[in-house]
């Protein structure tokens, strides 16, 4: 029984520090293999390769994409007329020597990142000094960018290589300070409710004059209905007295009877009228009597 145990024991071990001399490369990555804190190789094609076990031989990887690097501050920056501006930016780069970029930048991705930052935001600060707020945002934006990118590679590709490529480098946000910026939306907040004003102003003048034509039309109507009015009503009036006239002339008695009925009908035709007359002798009544009319 110890016998079996000791041998599954050294099968172990052995198993062990085989799968230890095993290591993957994927095709995303650079493997690096560590001796004895040195380099030793660099294994750039995918696949299972072997190294001598911990700690005689170590592995770790670097990423061999295309990376991206964006602005990480925002503190602002001079424009050749002295306006403080602050820009967004981001950076194409990867890694293409990894003996290199581990010897002069660091061991990831995250200290090339750290320096490169550093190293960008210089030379915009150099390139903005040297250009107005209207070539930023329009006429020279784009050899702000190719500039930045010469300076850039330049750096990394100096004396002392950082082993990596700059691919491109470009501006995503140009914009004031905050407090420019809020001062410019005042303005532009006054602009907008003077020309407001402006219009209504326009508007109620418009509408006083549109109220006051209406009104003289009104009259103009009212005045012009009145007077077609009274001249039909006079028209109606002088036929009215003109067929009356013929009538009566025709029975002067039935005209006098026929007037005496509407002064009765004004003068006693509502409740509670009182007359102080004597019906008998009265001419008032004279009609109601039957009397003759006098001549």
């Amino acid at each position: 029984m110890n016998k079996v145990g000791f041998i599954g024991t050294t099968l172990l071990i052995v198993l062990a520090l085989f799968g230890s001399t095993l290591f993957v490369v994927d095709q995303r990555q650079f493997g690096v293999v560590y001796q004895l804190g040195q380099i030793q190789k660099v294994i750039t094609e995918p696949g299972l390769n072997f190294k001598m076990p911990p700690p005689f031989q170590n592995v770790s990887y670097i990423d061999k994409r295309l990376l991206t690097l964006d602005s990480m501050d925002t503190e602002p920056m001079l424009t050749a007329e002295k306006q403080r501006v602050v820009i967004d930016w981001y950076v194409r780069w990867r890694i293409t020597d990894p003996q290199v970029y581990i010897r002069n930048v660091g061991l990831d991705e995250n200290a090339g990142a750290m320096q490169l930052n550093r190293v960008v935001r210089n030379a915009f600060q150099e390139e903005i000094n040297r250009r107005t707020v209207r070539e930023l945002i329009s006429t020279r934006r784009e050899t702000l960018m190719e500039d930045v990118k010469r300076e850039v590679t330049e750096a990394v590709k100096g004396a002392k290589p950082w082993g990596m490529d700059i691919v491109d480098v470009r501006i995503t946000r140009v914009d004031y300070v905050e407090s420019i910026t809020e001062s410019v939306y005042r303005r532009m907040q006054a602009e907008r409710q003077r020309v407001a004003n402006e219009l209504r102003s326009t508007g109620a003048a418009e509408a006083e004059q549109i109220r006051a034509d209406a009104d003289r039309q009104r009259e103009v109507t009212v005045a012009n209905a009145y007077r077609d009015a009274e001249k039909v009503r006079g028209e109606g009036d002088a036929q009215a007295t003109r067929v009356y006239g013929e009538a009566f002339g025709r029975d002067p008695q039935f005209a006098e009877f026929y007037r005496s009925l509407d002064a009765y009908r004004a003068s006693i035709g509502q409740k509670g009228d009182v007359l102080v007359i004597d019906p008998a002798t009265s001419d008032f009544f004279r009609n109601m009597r039957g009397a003759p009319s006098r001549r």
